[in-house]
């Protein structure tokens, strides 16, 4: 009854894994273990992560069930190379409330991580992976443990050692493999409603305006990266000195 696709769940894994890097979720989990411990800020990121995407894959599961699935799969691939410019493009945290919780460090940080997540494009693209490969489970499970590893790598390097993930480089590699995604499940869809010809064009105009975007989108957000690029540390300074 409940089937695993080794190719869901890697694929899942990958694009997670990448998108999550320097994504404004792995920021949070990284702030709160400047200020908390360690180990109780994993458990919460890891109570939010299980809620969030089981509720993810059922929002994908059903839109399977109600749409074609050409219409899902076209749609899919579309997201993909939209997410690919979206992590480009970045995102920017609130400001989390540093008050102690009446609820306690664990509960605080799964409420915090849960609203975080939800809107943002890990979330997304796990939507569009179920839609994809229609295997709602190994998708899950392939997501979950993306995020965590994603967000305790981003812990141990920003708290730890003290650094930063190389952001812009993995906003590189990932917005490239999302936009590649794309592209290959456009090539498979198209060609029976267009022919192939009108998809080689569609797909050179899509690689054209990607690369442009992109190249834009880079350009802007590398004036903003500068001003946070020694938060996690000064935090964690902060932390000690007091």
């Amino acid at each position: 009854m409940f089937e695993l696709s080794l190719a869901a769940f890697i694929a899942s894994f990958v694009l997670v894994v990448l998108a999550e890097m320097g994504d404004k979720t792995q920021f949070l989990a990284m702030s709160f273990a400047t200020r908390h411990n360690v180990y109780k800020v994993l458990l919460g990121i890891s109570i939010a992560i299980v809620a969030c995407f089981a509720i993810t894959v059922a929002v994908g599961q059903l839109l399977t069930a109600i749409i074609p699935i050409d219409i899902i799969s076209l749609a899919a691939s579309l997201s993909f190379i939209g997410f690919g410019l979206w992590t480009i493009r970045g995102d920017k945290l609130q400001s989390e409330n540093k008050k102690p919780s009446r609820f306690g460090i664990t509960a605080t940080v799964a409420i915090a991580f849960f609203i975080a997540e939800f809107g943002d494009k890990t979330q997304l693209a796990t939507i569009s992976l179920v839609a994809q490969y229609q295997n709602a489970l190994s998708v899950f499970i392939g997501a979950s443990i993306a995020m965590l590893v994603a967000d305790g790598l981003g812990i141990i390097v920003g708290v730890v050692f003290c650094k930063r993930i190389p952001e812009r480089t993995f906003k590189w590699l990932s917005a490239t493999i999302f936009v590649l995604f794309g592209l290959i499940g456009l090539y498979e869809v198209l060609p029976a409603k267009i022919g192939f010809d009108y998809t080689h064009v569609v797909l050179v105009v899509l690689i054209v305006f990607s690369v442009s975007a992109m190249l834009i989108l880079a350009r802007k957000q590398r004036m903003t990266d500068n001003s946070t690029e020694n938060t996690i540390c000064e935090d964690r300074n902060t932390r000690n000195e007091v």
